[in-house]
């Protein structure tokens, strides 16, 4: 085979190469949040119910700040914007290796972790409880947390304990925000 022929072979799979790696870090991009990098929900669902496949014994987490909109409307969207980022990076190092977190949309994200052996509910309280300094400003943050263990469910399904860890995060907004239930 001549030089032409194999160069004339190739460049169509190169292209095709080329193209299917871009369309690939797309798919990647669209699966992430831009402003906290966190999964999106369809990302993390994926992710979230292959876990939960492979470890029966996974925690689910819900967690929605408290007050939000008085940061948004009192210092301003980037306000909100750095308050976001920050409970994104808290809970993100919290979830470490053993779990993914994602931003659900607007003050809610999600997490789930495969070893809830190690998981430090109290920590993780207190990390989203640090206040954030932005433009001068100390922001009082908290969050109100819901978790399920979907083992201990009739049927464990990842529907099944997000619904169960949201009804026990609005019990324990119920109870006056900066709770865990």
């Amino acid at each position: 085979m001549d030089t032409q022929t194999i160069a004339a072979a190739g460049l169509p799979a190169l292209g095709w190469a080329l193209h299917g790696g871009l369309l690939w870090r797309r798919l990647a991009t669209a699966r992430r949040d831009p402003l906290t990098g966190l999964h999106t929900r369809a990302g993390w669902t994926t992710r979230a119910e292959h876990l939960l496949a492979k470890h029966a014994n996974a925690l689910v987490l819900l967690v929605d700040l408290d007050d939000f909109k008085a940061v948004n409307d009192t210092h301003g969207h980037a306000a909100g914007d750095a308050v976001l980022a920050a409970t994104a990076r808290r809970l993100d190092g919290w979830c470490g290796r053993h779990g993914i977190a994602a931003r659900l949309g607007g003050d809610e994200f999600a997490a789930i972790t495969t070893h809830p052996g190690t998981a430090d509910l109290f920590g993780l309280r207190a990390a989203l409880d640090t206040p954030v300094t932005h433009g001068g400003h100390v922001l009082r943050v908290s969050a109100s947390v819901g978790h399920c263990y979907p083992g201990q469910l009739p049927v464990p399904t990842l529907t099944d304990a997000l619904s169960a860890a949201d009804a026990a995060m609005y019990a324990a907004k119920g109870h006056g925000r900066r709770n865990t239930r």
